[in-house]
């Protein structure tokens, strides 16, 4: 029998969705109700994911040429809303699947994070997730009155710091505070809720929450690190892994690397679990999908001014000037994601364009390819996860309609849950203990 994999789903932004795209209906008017999402969450949830994980980012591109006008002409990123309200009313939409906000320490003091947190997690009964990160851009931290982002690596040290006091704030209610005791008459036994009193170098709190406690004690924290900082923290403080390494190797070596940080940090590191980014192409038959394929790089080479303007925002270059027909140069530092530029750095190896590179960079299934009928891609995920280990999949597919989010939940799904490889129904009520089920 073939041990299972887990399912999510990464959101890119609670926002314009397919904007542009065949079998979109009325997207472009209807954007700002949530129709659309729950609609994805309860197709999800009938595939039995177990989460989809909310991206965000709070400002309006400008990197590429100085100028919004490439992200807000072609919705690059914007419009988008605040996620923690969009996860309210997945939520209420659904009742099993998981759901990780993205929230940022440079935006959210940690009372008013834990808080909104525990939150989610008591109106979901069990389903809340937060997906922590700690900033990539500049500009949005002017949004919030900052001058700037500090340096990568001390964003991971504050971040240490951040969860330090995060977490002994949902600790401040003891397990059995609520008594709701009717016959004594107290609801809340307060020698079981405490104040923190936390005092750290950048973050400081007194608590306890007034929220009342998470209902899983604390919420399932997502973390997406790539650089080895990143990795570490991630593996320090992770429970599931956002992870874009591109090919099997790379993969394994990424997943490796974070389960044998985890084990020098004191963790089990089956309780990490590791999802990688695709994106499959699927056809009726191997020609289709193929054609399909082909259909998708013809049209990222259209675009490839709107693909640079997304890849300037992330990594905070200006990809503007750049000659396309040079190769890249080795030189190139980023503030932003280090994750994204160094890959596009190794598949500029051996004298490459920045065109050829940003083509194959574009062009790939993103952590590995799948194209095929969907009983082909089915097998090439087992194939993947055999060969790497673990832990899951979690699907990107970019710009997100009806007909994208059907053909994975009614079509490539029931195909894994015929091999054995994904769950057929929720074994457990929260998050948590359905990611660690398997």
């Amino acid at each position: 029998m073939a041990r299972p994999f887990h399912l999510g789903w990464f959101l890119q932004g609670s926002s314009v969705q397919a904007w542009g795209e065949p079998w979109t209906g009325a997207i472009g008017r209807d954007w700002m109700q949530p129709d659309l999402f729950a609609d994805m969450a309860r197709a999800l949830e009938r595939a039995c994911f177990d989460y989809i994980l909310i991206e965000d980012s709070s400002y309006i591109g400008e990197a590429y040429g100085g100028s919004r006008e490439i992200y807000l002409k072609h919705g690059l990123s914007v419009p988008r809303q605040d996620p923690s309200i969009v996860a309210t009313l997945l939520f209420a939409a659904t009742r099993r699947i998981g759901i990780a906000t993205t929230l940022a320490t440079f935006t959210h003091p940690p009372y008013l994070l834990a808080r909104i947190m525990a939150t989610l997690d008591q109106v979901s009964a069990g389903r809340a997730g937060w997906n922590m990160v700690t900033g990539s851009s500049d500009m949005a931290a002017r949004n919030y009155g900052l001058d700037g982002l500090p340096e990568h690596d001390l964003r991971y040290d504050m971040a240490d710091e951040y969860m330090a006091c995060v977490n002994a704030l949902w600790d401040s209610w003891e397990p059995g505070a609520l008594l709701a005791d009717a016959e004594s008459g107290v609801l809340v036994d307060h020698a079981k809720v405490r104040a923190v009193d936390f005092k750290g170098q950048w973050y400081s709190s007194r608590g306890p929450l007034n929220s009342g406690p998470c209902v899983q004690g604390r919420p399932v924290i997502a973390q997406a690190g790539g650089s080895p900082r990143g990795r570490q923290f991630a593996a320090t403080h992770g429970e599931t892994v956002v992870a874009n390494p591109k090919g099997i190797a790379a993969m394994k070596s990424y997943r490796d690397d974070i389960r044998a940080r985890a084990a020098a940090a004191g963790r089990d590191p089956d309780g990490i679990k590791v999802l990688f980014l695709i994106n499959p192409i699927i056809g009726e038959s191997a020609e289709h999908a193929e054609m399909r394929r082909l259909e998708r790089i013809a049209a990222a080479d259209r675009r490839i001014a709107q693909r640079l303007a997304h890849f300037s925002k992330v990594t905070n270059i200006d990809f503007s000037g750049f000659d396309l027909d040079q190769p890249i140069d080795e030189g190139l530092r980023t503030n932003g994601h280090q994750q994204n530029l160094d890959t596009l750095k190794k598949m500029g190896a051996g004298g490459k364009t920045l065109r050829q590179a940003f083509a194959d960079y574009s062009g790939s299934g993103l952590s590995v390819d799948l194209c095929g009928t969907v009983d082909a891609v089915a097998g090439q995920m087992a194939e993947a996860m055999e060969e790497i280990g673990g832990d899951g999949f979690l699907f990107s597919m970019g710009d997100v309609s009806r007909r994208v989010v059907a053909e994975v939940a009614d079509g490539l799904v029931p195909a894994l849950q015929a091999r054995g490889l994904t769950r057929r129904g929720y074994g457990h009520a929260t998050f948590r203990e359905n990611l660690l089920e398997f």
